[in-house]
């Protein structure tokens, strides 16, 4: 079951996700952002990477988000990539992800491919007014991704609201639910963490048991509860 959930930034994503995977079971999850797909822009100078529009879709390597989807979909194992923000650059190293049962794919613009939107079982779109997320962006970069308070508000103005106005918002209208207010939305998120358990349950009645993502060959492992 591949699940999308998408939004503005700052809308509550990451929580939303965070609160079905905790609902579901994290052995029965894994869980990509498309941040962590984002271009690798190298050795270009930094100046220039300042100046590049991180809120366009061509900012994202979804080729290879695409390909690790079908991988995962296949029982294959992927190396998903790790996104430096302060350099603007991926890490050298990887992080190995195993398959298992549910995919969660979260990210401002992962409906506007439609061959991304095809690999999607359910499609979820977060919806919070625009002042509490540029609220929440600016807090979010200032503190963890070492930005500067001028240079998110600077950001914010020249791209990050056209983009999303662009593509984000008319995006919506692929989503199969639309939440207000993201993690704040307990019975939103009840819906969907109760549509994701009845999968896993009926895994369960097809097949007994789970194939665990540590098992050997012919090795299985129970569903947790």
């Amino acid at each position: 079951m591949i699940m999308g959930i998408s939004g503005g930034t700052g809308s509550g994503k990451t929580t939303v996700a965070q609160k079905i995977i905790s609902s579901v079971g994290r052995d029965n999850v894994v869980y990509l952002q498309q941040d962590s797909y984002y271009r690798n822009l190298g050795d270009m100078p930094l100046d220039l990477k300042h100046r590049v529009n991180f809120d366009h879709p061509d900012a994202f390597d979804t080729d290879l988000l695409i390909n690790h989807l079908e991988a995962l979909r296949a029982s294959e194992a992927i190396e998903q990539p790790i996104y430096d923000y302060p350099t603007h650059s991926r890490k050298a190293e990887t992080f190995h992800v195993e398959p298992r049962p549910v995919i969660i794919v979260e990210g401002i613009l992962v409906f506007v491919n439609s061959q991304m939107r095809g690999l999607m079982d359910l499609k979820i779109f977060i919806d919070t007014d625009a002042d509490i997320r540029f609220i929440r962006r600016l807090d979010r970069d200032v503190h963890e991704r070492g930005r500067t308070l001028e240079s998110v508000i600077t950001q914010y103005t020249a791209t990050v609201r056209p983009m999303h106005l662009q593509f984000v918002e008319p995006s919506k209208r692929y989503a199969d639910i639309i939440i207000p207010e993201g993690g704040f939305n307990d019975a939103g998120i009840d819906l969907i963490t109760g549509k994701v358990q009845s999968f896993l349950a009926r895994l369960v009645e097809q097949d007994g048991m789970l194939v665990g993502p540590n098992a050997g060959e012919g090795e299985r492992t129970e569903l947790p509860s």
